[in-house]
């Protein structure tokens, strides 16, 4: 087992009960993150060292840079422009709205500019999300039957995607198109649970800017590094069982963000995991990639 020694610690942030989404955009030195059953939305300024919370109308799970003004938000009932400025919101469209008993989860913008999203249950419904890919205009299913959808990332020329369902701890990876993050084949299993050094199930991932996927294990209190090949490169251990999602960070991109949940907990096992739900941050000198930002087909069309 490969534990990597890095310099790790909270940022100074309430907890979550689910801390998921996190999201850079490197423009502004700015990360975001949901809390969301708690429908908030989390801004860190590291400039300012400022911590900002936004109350949010409805559940929400993936935030994605459109362009200065404007973010792209994936909600329990369908995908929003959101204005940076004043926060307010408008549909673009609805995904799932005529089923209440979904939200959203796990989703990332690929490379070529188009949002992959996941639906799951609100309590976890065998098989009942879905992942989607969204241009602006429309929002088509691409994998059915998911239980719990993470790990929605690319790799860096992304022609390779990947996505886990961790109610049954499993990573696919799939080929895809570059240019318009389609499907081109069928998928593979990428990893499956014996490959997490710490225990635990796959929760959400990002890849560095040589390929490597970097996972958030939900119940193993870690990230771990897997190179392309399936093998394991290294693993940060945290102080929150439940680690929930992974993002790059910072001007040179070489810190990790790592969102983390205390859903689930009686009070004892709150008590045990006093770091659970708390948003942490680790220098580890990564190679990491901006995150991609959402290009809205309805006007390159228009």
């Amino acid at each position: 087992m490969t534990i990597i020694t890095a310099n790790t610690h909270k940022l100074p942030a309430p907890p979550c009960h689910l801390g998921e989404g996190p999201s850079y955009d490197v423009s502004t030195d700015t990360a975001f993150w949901f809390d969301i059953t708690g429908k908030t939305l989390w801004e860190h300024r590291f400039e300012t060292g400022e911590i900002i919370s936004h109350d949010l109308p409805v559940m929400a799970s993936v935030l994605a840079r459109v362009d200065d003004d404007r973010q792209l938000m994936a909600a329990e009932d369908g995908i929003y422009l959101r204005m940076r400025s004043t926060g307010a919101l408008s549909l673009l469209t609805p995904m799932e709205a005529d089923n209440p008993g979904n939200r959203s989860n796990d989703g990332r913008v690929h490379p070529s500019g188009k949002l992959w999203i996941g639906t799951m249950g609100k309590n976890a419904e065998w098989q009942a999300g879905t992942i989607y890919i969204f241009d602006g205009q429309d929002l088509k299913p691409i994998v059915r039957k998911v239980t719990i959808p993470n790990s929605i990332c690319f790799s860096p020329d992304g022609r390779t995607g990947y996505y886990s369902d961790t109610a049954i701890n499993t990573v696919w990876r799939i080929p895809l198109d570059p240019q318009t993050g389609m499907p081109i084949g069928e998928p593979e299993i990428f990893l499956q649970e014996p490959s997490l050094p710490l225990g635990g199930h796959y929760d959400g991932s990002v890849v560095d800017a040589n390929g490597v996927l970097w996972n958030a294990a939900w119940g193993g209190g870690s990230v771990s590094g897997f190179a392309p090949d399936g093998s394991l490169v290294g693993t940060y251990e945290l102080q929150a069982a439940q680690t929930s999602c992974p993002c790059f960070v910072g001007k040179k991109l070489d810190k990790m963000l790592v969102t983390s949940a205390w859903q689930g907990y009686s009070d004892a096992q709150r008590a045990a995991d006093p770091g659970a739900g708390f948003t942490y941050m680790i220098d580890g000198g990564f190679k990491g990639l901006a995150d991609s930002s959402f290009k809205l087909l309805q006007e390159a069309r228009a």
